[in-house]
């Protein structure tokens, strides 16, 4: 069976911007939590960098899904 529409990895980039932005709030709260065990707090730079490294796994698996669920839809919609 042919897949129609978006392959996963045009799915990944489109929403690597925001895994990006995603990943770097969860990175910066988690540097909030850490500093009360006595850990540095990130600053934005840090924050958006390991977001940016983060992000790829992430988005690359959500995309997978995203376009198993659409290979699914599409199936219950063929006669």
């Amino acid at each position: 069976m042919k897949t129609r529409g978006w392959t996963s990895g045009q799915i990944a980039l489109a929403l690597y911007p925001f895994g990006v932005g995603a990943a770097a709030v969860n990175v910066f709260f988690a540097s909030l939590i850490t500093s009360w065990l006595g850990g540095p707090v990130l600053n934005a730079v840090w924050s958006i960098g390991l977001g940016c490294i983060i992000a790829v796994p992430a988005t690359i698996a959500f995309a997978r899904h995203i376009r198993r669920l659409m290979d699914e839809a599409e199936q219950d919609t063929t006669p």
